[in-house]
């Protein structure tokens, strides 16, 4: 930015005397490379590269009611698979907390095409809450093999005032980092991706 005339070239010290392309204008190869990288921006760093009116487009795209159903619905399955494994395995798979976390985020991507805080707060939630359904799941599924009941009579017959004691005692300090890590996978994987090919493209358009 020069004072008296304005944004001028970094190279000429002029102000642009094309349209649209210079003629002597040669991209950088090491700036190509990372402009070419198919890595995913930050949602964060997304918003920061595009102006009001490209976000606004986007937010046109978003669908927050289909991509909480999306969450939601996968958050129940990833819940359920835990629960069947940690009772076929007799142990519970702290790892699952990860996959469901991911499986949340990326279920709410897809379906809601969300830039906005509100989807990432959303995945987050709903990963932590199916840790804990998963967990409920595989008590359940203890009980039902003990008392040699069907898996649906167990959840009718179960004494639901004994809920809490029962997770707190199957609780365990590292069950933090993985319900942790599975919120911040869920809020990470629930917004929209964009590489900076992408960006450069939204310009374009904008």
């Amino acid at each position: 930015m020069d004072l008296k005339q304005g944004l001028v070239c970094t190279l000429t010290k002029e102000k642009a005397n094309f349209i649209n392309e210079c003629r002597d204008f040669a991209l950088d190869p090491e700036y190509q490379e990372r402009f070419d990288d198919t890595e995913s921006l930050e949602n964060h760093v997304m918003k920061s590269l595009v102006d009001d009116k490209v976000l606004d487009k986007l937010r046109l795209e978003q669908n927050y009611p289909q991509g909480l159903i999306a969450g939601v619905s996968t958050g129940i399955i990833g819940a359920a698979l835990w629960g069947a494994i940690t009772v076929a395995t007799g142990f519970q798979i702290g790892f699952m907390a990860l996959a469901i976390g991911a499986g949340v985020g990326l279920a709410i991507r897809f379906s809601g095409k969300g830039v906005d805080p509100i989807f990432g707060i959303s995945g987050a939630i709903i990963a932590v809450l199916s840790c804990l359904l998963g967990n409920f799941f595989g008590i359940i599924g203890f009980l039902a093999h003990q008392e040699n009941l069907a898996y649906i009579d167990t959840l009718f017959l179960f004494d639901y005032s004994f809920l809490l004691p029962l997770l707190q005692e199957t609780f365990s300090v590292i069950d933090l980092l993985f319900y942790g890590i599975a919120g911040a996978e869920g809020y990470k994987f629930a917004f929209r991706a964009f590489t900076e090919k992408d960006i450069a493209g939204l310009k374009e358009e904008g």
